[in-house]
């Protein structure tokens, strides 16, 4: 199955569910495709009309820029995702956490879209950590 993970760069949850079979929707596959485009792999060119098209799909006009922009990118993920892991509660510096805004959006499209989604804690201690792979674990397990 296609598992949106969020945030959306994190590479322990990549790993996660690419371990146990799945195929992760990540930020990092979404921006490699752009970058292998001949037509915007220069600076500052790295913004297409059909980004900014694609971003509307996903937010109106009046959100901030870099809202659209972070759900040109995802947005089409999370239309694909058939599941999803979202990391609650994570520190500032973990993935792409910085825009709440993006994040509310990100979480009411998952939502709307009806999928099996697992809410985790971003773990503190080993024994948390422990706890979310064992809940991770179970979840995709139980997609197949």
């Amino acid at each position: 199955m296609k598992v949106f993970i969020d945030p959306p760069n994190s590479l322990v949850l990549f790993d996660l569910v690419e371990r146990f079979g799945h195929e992760p929707l990540s930020s990092m596959a979404a921006i490699q495709e752009r970058i292998d485009k001949l037509e915007i792999d220069m600076p500052p060119m790295n913004v297409t009309i059909d980004d900014v098209i694609k971003g509307l799909k996903y937010a109106g006009i009046e959100v901030p820029s870099g809202v659209r922009g972070r759900l040109a990118l995802w947005g089409p993920l999370i239309d694909e995702a058939e599941a999803a892991i979202i990391m609650d509660d994570a520190p500032f510096a973990f993935g792409c956490v910085g825009c709440e805004r993006t994040q509310s959006m990100v979480k009411y499209l998952l939502k709307r879209r009806g999928i099996p989604v697992l809410h985790v804690e971003y773990p503190d201690t080993d024994d948390e950590a422990k706890n979310f792979v064992i809940q991770a674990k179970e979840f995709l397990e139980g997609l197949k």
